[in-house]
């Protein structure tokens, strides 16, 4: 097991020996259930590595729906038959997460063997034989030879991309004042409930920055409810402010790169370790609820420098300083080591 981005002064640096760009050219296949959330995943590493890309979304039928990530993929993809989605000739990568994925990939390793470097992004929970590397965060807990630890997942808001919309912000993003506040809401889960005193929480603590003089950013997910919408719209009523209002595309990367600092939801770690490539201080309101699990990642992040508990009031700004997190590198500088050796190895 490799764990990386642990060390209290930045991110574990990749290893030596492996320069970028080493599948510069290359072929990827992605292959993900469709969901938002998992696509960015494997499309950040994808484009971290330069691969050509082939996005492959699975909805697999009952049976077989019900029986991943255990069970064999669906019979209608012709997994290794000609004419199929899933044949030779072989991709050099094959990415996937989510659980209705884990039947193909699991399979692409057993036909196309050692043609084609087989990676899981999160845990696949069906164990080590599952694919050649397994890339999962800190918090989930998962151990072993092909498995390598980052902290946060992986996205595509790495720091050049951030830079370079910093180079040429909006002009209605530019004309509000500094600081600019970032508010980035999640919604209930399984997990939180953000019942009513934890809206009022927020308010009191959004009012109270407004009071500072901030200007606001504000976005929603799609679990927002409108409750939540509305507490912090009336808390942060007067300031400078751009709110979306779900209709155009969501601005929630220029927020990321155009603010001084970020709130966001302890509901979502996407959010929350997207908001930690920006290396600007981001703060972490945590509703009602909880887990074991959510707060290791939570506690993680605040070993590292990245986080802070959102305060019940704000009388000062704080500033602080950490080095970006940008796990979808990292990720991808691991599998290039990996598929390096694998050629070296069989004389390719």
């Amino acid at each position: 097991m490799r764990i990386n981005n642990l060390a209290d002064d930045g991110p574990a640096a990749p290893s030596p020996e492996v320069a970028a760009g080493a599948l510069t050219g290359r072929t990827a296949w992605l292959i993900t259930d469709g969901k938002i959330g998992m696509d960015v995943q494997v499309l950040g590493v994808a484009e971290a590595l330069g691969v050509g890309i082939a996005l492959k979304h699975v909805a697999p039928r009952r049976p077989w729906s019900l029986v991943a990530p255990w069970g064999p993929p669906d019979p209608k993809d012709g997994v290794g038959r000609p004419g199929g989605r899933f044949t030779a000739p072989w991709p050099d990568v094959a990415l996937a997460t989510g659980r209705q994925s884990i039947p193909y990939i699991r399979a692409i390793r057993r036909l196309a063997g050692p043609a084609t470097l087989t990676v899981v992004i999160q845990n696949p929970r069906t164990g080590a034989r599952t694919a050649d590397l397994m890339a999962v965060p800190e918090h989930d807990g998962l151990s072993g030879d092909n498995v390598f630890v980052t902290l946060t997942a992986p996205h595509g808001f790495g720091p050049k991309r951030l830079e370079g919309l910093r180079a040429s912000p909006p002009r209605e993003v530019a004309s509000l004042p500094s600081p600019r506040v970032a508010v980035m809401l999640g919604g209930p889960n399984a997990t939180y409930r953000f019942d009513a005193p934890s809206l009022v929480r927020l308010k009191i603590a959004l009012a109270s920055l407004k009071r500072l003089g901030t200007s606001f950013l504000v976005t929603a997910s799609r679990r927002t409810p409108a409750a939540l919408m509305d507490a912090v719209a009336q808390a942060t009523e007067g300031a400078p402010r751009i709110v979306w209002d779900g209709t155009k595309d969501n601005p929630y990367v220029l927020f990321l790169a155009h603010a001084d600092l970020l709130i966001v939801t302890a509901d979502s770690v996407n959010m929350t370790g997207e908001a930690c490539a920006t290396a600007r201080p981001v703060y972490v309101f945590e509703p009602e609820g909880g887990s074991a699990k959510f707060t290791r990642f939570h506690n993680g992040l605040r070993r590292y420098g990245a986080t802070r508990p959102l305060p019940a009031t704000f009388d000062r700004l704080e500033s602080w300083r950490y080095a970006p997190l940008d796990s979808a590198a990292l990720i991808a500088r691991e599998i290039e080591r990996r598929w390096l050796a694998r050629a070296a190895g069989n004389g390719s």
